[in-house]
């Protein structure tokens, strides 16, 4: 047994928890496991006597106490609250030019097609114009522009949607990292040829309206910016 000797009276040289580690009492305590209590149901089948109390009755197993607490318990606020779809500003109509604020194309300019079920609007650049793919973005991180490409009858085909962009599942660090030391570098996926395939379709569609008016291919084709003096508060686009 493992003994605390005293550096001065009634005061040890190992504390109380070190006592406890060294003496290693802990090792060889004894666990019980209780046995689970049996179900009990909530009410009973009693038998009542008399003529017109109807011989048996249901009664509750455990009776409801008699005093209550005098502060009354907070039960959660059932919410009422159902998702609604996004409304979509009134400046943002298919065929409007937009002008993206954030993510890897801000600065672009990109024609508006729809919005998507979840409430993104589907955008493209074109592709062959500016290098926007087809993309989604949230109307927050747009500026709605004046300028209007007239698409006519054309309509997005419905299996565009969310769904769409879905990523697949990616690959586990270690599968990436054998490969990596495998092979010498990981594998790039190849780009769908279904997907460049959609794309081109609707690129075709987009640019044929754009040819329509002069220089409005070039307008798509610049970058926004902001030059020294210029405030976007005090613009009209």
């Amino acid at each position: 047994m493992a003994r605390s000797k005293e550096i001065a009276p009634n005061v040890g040289r190992l504390s109380r928890s070190a006592v406890f580690a060294r003496r290693g009492l802990f090792k060889g305590q004894k666990k019980t496991e209780k046995p689970a209590a049996a179900e009990v149901a909530p009410t009973k089948e009693v038998t009542v006597g008399g003529e017109k109390n109807g011989q048996k009755r249901l009664v509750p197993t455990q009776k409801a106490p008699r005093f209550y607490p005098a502060e009354d318990v907070r039960h959660p606020k059932k919410s009422r609250k159902s998702p609604k779809p996004t409304k979509l500003r009134s400046t943002i109509t298919p065929g409007t030019v937009l002008i993206l604020l954030a993510g890897r194309f801000r600065g672009k300019r990109v024609v508006f097609l729809k919005q998507l079920g979840s409430g993104l609007l589907l955008v493209t650049g074109p592709y062959k114009v500016n290098g926007v793919p087809l993309r989604r973005v949230n109307q927050a991180y747009v500026i709605a522009t004046s300028t209007k490409v007239e698409l006519g009858d054309f309509k997005v085909d419905e299996k565009i949607n969310d769904t769409y962009f879905a990523k697949p599942a990616a690959k586990g660090a270690r599968s990436a990292e054998e490969e990596f030391f495998a092979e010498g570098k990981p594998k790039k996926e190849a780009f769908p040829e279904s997907k460049a395939a959609d794309q081109k379709s609707v690129d075709a569609a987009v640019i044929a309206a754009i040819k329509k008016t002069e220089y409005l291919q070039k307008y798509i084709k610049a970058s926004f910016g902001l030059s020294k003096g210029q405030f976007p508060h005090q613009l009209t686009f």
